[in-house]
């Protein structure tokens, strides 16, 4: 079977329709259209949580149709089962006109839906030369297997799939990166507004806590003015990765704010949480040696020690009524724990301050 002139106009237009967005339902239907078939579906891997041997991954049915597909979606297989984790694994289309009799059939699924597979086909779904997932076609209709049209068809489907994942997956790249600050990789002052908020809504409406930190630099000025900018732009970088190890386990909210100041937001962190992470972040800075090693930002190691800084808390549950809105307790919050750093800031530095209350910790003894 040869496609006709009128086949590959249509073609082309489905890809035009199938790249602009991802609707793996639609792509199925298309793809359906030209090689009819009883069933079909699409698996992907999941890319947050892929492993050196792709054999250990997982792909989960995330579109299908037939008699039985509102029992496959969301369902998961190892990526070293069946005919589809064969293709996964090889990167190699594949077929079969007698699925049961074939080495490779996974028949638990056929099992779990009450469904009978005769023929298959399978096609691998590649983000550039990667294979993320399968296109799969079940019982052709109107004959006992898939032809090598049907394959070269399907392959061309499998490529809009791919590019349409590419796109979505640009798309959330592009939306992290306009998030985050470019010199630190912590999130920017835009996000951390839109963040607060979120937290602040979700805390305050389960009874949570949410602890905000404002850290500034002391003396970070004179940084610059001995070292040189680029030196200055190291240290923050490293001060980012330092901020962003000591939060990471605690699913907290790192930002830098803006120069030299940064934020911290702690969810269903109480008062004294904070004081304590507050704490172990100020020591950590006046023990840690800056510049230590080239990079790219500065090419001579420095050495810098001995440098501090400030930090201000408050909390909602501490700090806050329970009225006003969510942006205002966000907005309140924030202005809150800023004050409280600059009340550390004016009572000696290197020292952490809770909104509205003396200075709860003295500075460290430094050697």
């Amino acid at each position: 079977m040869v496609a006709q002139p009128g086949d590959w106009r249509r073609l082309l237009e489905a890809g035009a329709v199938l790249t602009a967005y991802l609707d793996f339902e639609e792509v199925l239907r298309r793809a359906n259209s030209f090689v009819p078939s009883a069933a079909g579906s699409i698996l992907l891997d999941n890319p947050q949580q892929k492993h050196d041997d792709r054999s250990q991954n997982h792909l989960t049915f995330i579109a299908a149709f037939g008699e039985t597909a509102v029992r496959l979606v969301g369902q998961t297989i190892p990526a070293s089962t069946g005919i589809a984790g064969r293709v996964y694994l090889t990167g190699q289309a594949y077929s079969t006109a007698e699925a049961h009799a074939d080495r490779f059939f996974y028949s638990e699924v056929d099992q779990q839906t009450s469904y009978r597979t005769r023929s298959l086909v399978a096609i691998p779904i590649r983000i550039e030369h990667e294979v993320c997932g399968v296109l799969e076609l079940i019982n052709r209709d109107r004959a006992p297997g898939y032809s090598e049209q049907d394959r070269n068809l399907l392959e061309i489907f499998a490529g809009y799939i791919s590019i349409s994942v590419q796109n979505v997956l640009d798309g959330r790249q592009a939306q992290e990166i306009a998030k985050r600050d470019n010199l630190t990789g912590l999130y920017n002052d835009r996000y951390l507004h839109i963040a607060v908020l979120e937290e602040v809504t979700r805390c305050t409406d389960r009874g949570l806590d949410v602890a905000v930190l404002f850290l500034d630099l002391d003396f970070f000025k004179r940084v610059n003015d001995t070292h040189g900018h680029l030196a200055g732009s190291q240290v923050l970088r490293e001060i980012g990765h330092l901020l962003r190890r000591k939060t990471i386990e605690r699913q907290a909210i790192a930002a830098r704010y803006g120069g030299d100041e940064f934020v911290l937001v702690l969810p269903e962190t109480d008062l004294e949480e904070g004081i304590d992470l507050a704490e172990e972040i100020r020591e950590q800075i006046v023990a840690s040696t800056f510049c230590a090693e080239p990079s790219e930002i500065q090419p001579e190691p420095l050495n810098l020690h001995g440098l501090t800084c400030s930090i201000g808390i408050a909390t909602l549950q501490r700090h806050l009524m329970q009225d006003g809105s969510p942006a205002e307790r966000k907005g309140t919050l924030l202005r809150l724990a800023d004050a409280a750093m600059y009340v550390a800031k004016e009572t000696g530095r290197n020292r952490t301050a809770v909104a509205g209350e003396p200075v709860r910790r003295r500075p460290a003894e430094r050697g």
